[in-house]
């Protein structure tokens, strides 16, 4: 049984930074692309950066790129989610999500599980 874990989520200041952690559990985590998204009150989950297998493949959302960083450590089977430059449109749940093969994906649907998200608030 596959399980994701999120941490790290919190209240920050505008232009500050946060680290999010997602720790799997079950599976082979190296097999698998892995991916963040993101929910605000009142929107669609939508993407935010997803990593290849390996690592050696990213993608981000146009919103993020440049201040957001995802990476992965396949021998403590965590993915993370470096977050510089927050604004408060950042504010959201962010929830991490194992894929169905080994690429990543901006598509909710190549996502088979999910964790149960983490709060980040950004105040102004």
């Amino acid at each position: 049984q596959v399980q994701l874990v999120e941490s790290g989520g919190g209240l920050v200041q505008a232009g500050g930074s946060l680290r999010l952690s997602c720790a799997a559990s079950g599976g082979i985590f190296s097999n698998y692309g892995m991916g963040w998204f993101r929910q605000a009150p009142g929107k669609e989950r939508e993407f935010v950066a997803a990593i290849s297998w390996s690592g050696g493949a990213t993608y981000y959302a146009n919103s993020v790129k440049d201040r957001f960083t995802i990476s992965r450590d396949n021998a403590k089977n965590t993915v993370y989610l470096q977050m510089n430059s927050v604004k408060p449109e950042d504010t959201a749940v962010y929830y991490c999500a194992r894929g169905s093969s080994s690429y990543g994906s901006r598509r909710t649907l190549d996502y088979r599980y999910w964790g149960q998200g983490t709060q980040v608030t950004v105040s102004s």
